[in-house]
Formats: C-alpha cells, structure tokens, sequence
C-alpha cells in the first residue's frame, strides 16, 4: 500500500488541534524548515501521555515546534500531576533565535531551556539523568548521541529518534546512495545496529513520518 496514502488518512484522525502549533507547522512549512512530521508528532504524543516523562532532553531545535508539542501535551495531560522541564539543543544561532521567540510566545520558557550548541558537545556536559530523549539533530552523528544517551538515562526511561529511514535510503545498499550521503547511511545504519543490540533496551522502528526508532530502557 502506498505509504503516502496511508499518512494521508492517518493525519485526517489528529487528536490534538492547536492554533499556535498550527500556525508554527504552517511558518516552518512555508520557509522550508524541517520539523516532524504529522504522524510522527501524534506518535510523540502518545508517548508523552504513557510515559509522562518529568525531564526530556531534545537533540535539534529548529523551531522549537516539537518542543513547544511535547510541552503543551505534558501541561494538557498531566498538568496537575507535576512539571515537565524540556531542555532542547540547537547549533544554528538563527533557528535558536527563532526557536526562543517562539517558546516566549507561547509562555513556556519556564518549562522550555533552550541551549545552543553542537548536541553532542552539550550532552556531554549534562549530568542528571532525562525519562525521554528525542534525537533529531545531526543524522551523522546518531551513534555519539546514543553513547551519551545511555549515559544520561535510567531504567525506564525513553529514547526515541527520528528520520531514520532518510526519505528511503536507508533501506537501499549503501553504494546505491549518493557519495555524499553514503556516510549518514554508514552511520545511521550503525545507531540502528547499536541501538538494537544493546540488551539495556528494549527497541521498535516504527514506520510513521520518516521513520522512527522507539526505545525503552529496561535496565
């Protein structure tokens, strides 16, 4: 079945309206900014419901879109049930500009931490421990996001990562892909050979959005 099709008809079932979000995907859209997509978001969602993280840690701001999503969900879930803080990480001065204009706007930078900084130098500096992790930032660089993310997280905690299929490449032989992405292939497919591996977690690769990765840290 055509995957297009069924992205179609999931995102006519979206559980959670926002005009500010709306309004935030629609921008970023129409300037060519990559956030996640719809059917991706609606799975992040589910999973800040289940697993009501108190702490999560972003990899890749743009925006601050999917922050902001996971921010609002938290306060419209659980919000009397105790206080999520989001720290979230972006290496392109401008996009964090941008990003911490938007977190403003919308009256979360209590909850929101914006860092700017390449991720992989900035984990490495953080100590407590997060219940979530999302990666999407660098693709290159999945497998040293993993290294630290397994630092910085405990048992039932979460980590899940995003655009793991690369628009479809990564399912073809590496020497099918174009020379300058045959190192994201090489790479990512080594995050996957990791994260899969590794007996602390528990790992699913969902196909919504570009493909996710879906951990759960069992010890």
């Amino acid at each position: 079945m055509d995957s297009a099709r069924i992205r179609d008809f999931i995102r006519l079932y979206k559980s959670f309206d926002d005009k500010e979000l709306k309004e935030l995907r629609d921008k970023a859209q129409s300037n060519g900014v990559p956030i996640i997509r719809e059917d991706t978001e609606m799975f992040l969602l589910s999973v800040v419901a289940k697993a009501k993280p108190r702490r999560i840690l972003e990899l890749g701001t743009a925006t601050g879109y999917s922050a902001i999503l996971m921010a609002k969900a938290a306060s419209r879930y659980y919000g009397t049930d105790g206080f999520t803080v989001i720290d979230t990480i972006e290496d392109w001065k401008p996009r964090a500009e941008a990003a911490r204009e938007n977190i403003e706007k919308s009256c979360l930078s209590d909850r929101i931490n914006l860092i700017e900084g390449d991720a992989f130098a900035v984990m490495k500096k953080l100590k407590d421990p997060y219940d979530l992790i999302f990666i999407d930032a660098a693709k290159g660089q999945y497998p040293d996001y993993l290294s630290e993310a397994m630092r910085l997280t405990v048992k039932d905690s979460v980590l899940i990562a995003d655009n793991i299929f690369q628009d479809g490449d990564l399912l073809e032989p590496r020497y099918l892909a174009r020379r300058r992405d045959r190192t994201i292939h090489k790479r990512l497919r080594q995050f996957l050979d990791e994260i899969t591996d590794d007996e602390r977690l528990v790992t699913s690769l969902i196909p919504v959005g570009d493909g996710v990765s879906f951990s759960v840290r069992i010890r």
